[in-house]
């Protein structure tokens, strides 16, 4: 897709645990299997951006420590252009995954909270993992503003397009397209307050979550910026939402346009 796209937000280092079912409070739970990895919504949405085609530019603030190149290596690997500032702590994030790919995430911020406002030009995504003052100023001067909003919480915008789920929509509601995600049953996109187009998601087997919602904002941001209608768009995006569930990993599992296509001819297939 010939599209140029800002994304404005969170970099972290991910720490993920593999578990067979997600501690209760004051459970301890064995894990199977550790991984250290970059992370963060806007940086994993820059990098699903940047694979299916797209010359993005990242925004955002690593810290002034060991962890800060790492939490910018898959950005760095996928091309993506940085504009990333360096102060305190690099953004880390807790993950547990149980066996069904459902995950839970604490997020310590760092560096993430002291990223500096400023306005962008063209087609910009942001998420809410940043301070609500950098968010307003990426939206001042957007040609396109997407917004991922999570984690959720009531902002005075209305974006041109709003990405949430089924919960984070409870709590922010305001956008000229909202598109709502429902996990394995796909997503609805609303105009005006109605329904202007749905989706079903394939059928796959989860096994990591983290990344999918990541994969799906990059992806229906791209395909309504290239023109292509809201069911087509929404389809691609429920599309690569999917794939990255199916596949172990955040960054690791977003898929390139190629990865998809193949896959969703495999899957005719089968």
């Amino acid at each position: 897709m010939a599209v140029e796209l800002t994304v404005v937000g969170s970099i972290n280092v991910d720490l993920v645990a593999r578990v067979e079912q997600l501690p209760r409070p004051g459970e301890t739970v064995p894990a199977r299997q550790f991984d250290r990895r970059p992370g963060g919504k806007g940086s994993n949405q820059a990098v699903a951006a940047t694979r299916l085609g797209a010359t993005v530019r990242m925004i955002g603030a690593v810290g002034d420590d060991e962890l800060a190149d790492e939490a910018l290596a898959g950005l760095v690997a996928a091309g993506v252009e940085l504009e990333v500032e360096r102060n305190g702590q690099t953004g880390v994030a807790l993950i547990c995954v149980d066996i069904e790919g459902e995950n839970s995430i604490a997020v310590f911020p760092g560096a993430n909270a002291l990223v500096t406002p400023r306005e962008v030009e063209g087609a910009v995504l942001c998420q809410l993992e940043v301070p609500d003052e950098v968010v307003y100023a990426a939206a001042e001067k957007a040609s396109f503003f997407a917004l991922n909003a999570s984690p959720a919480r009531k902002l005075d915008l209305e974006p041109d397009l709003l990405i949430v789920n089924s919960l984070e929509y409870q709590v922010v509601q305001r956008g000229k397209l909202v598109a709502v995600t429902h996990g394995a049953q796909g997503a609805v996109m609303y105009k005006g307050g109605k329904p202007v187009a749905d989706s079903a998601s394939p059928h796959v087997i989860a096994v990591d979550g983290t990344g999918a919602g990541d994969a799906f904002a990059a992806c229906l941001v791209l395909c309504l910026l290239d023109g292509q209608s809201y069911e087509d768009a929404l389809r691609c995006a429920c599309s690569a939402g999917a794939y990255a569930a199916a596949t172990l990993g955040a960054q690791s599992a977003l898929p390139t346009t190629q990865d998809l296509d193949s896959w969703l001819k495999a899957m005719r297939s089968s």
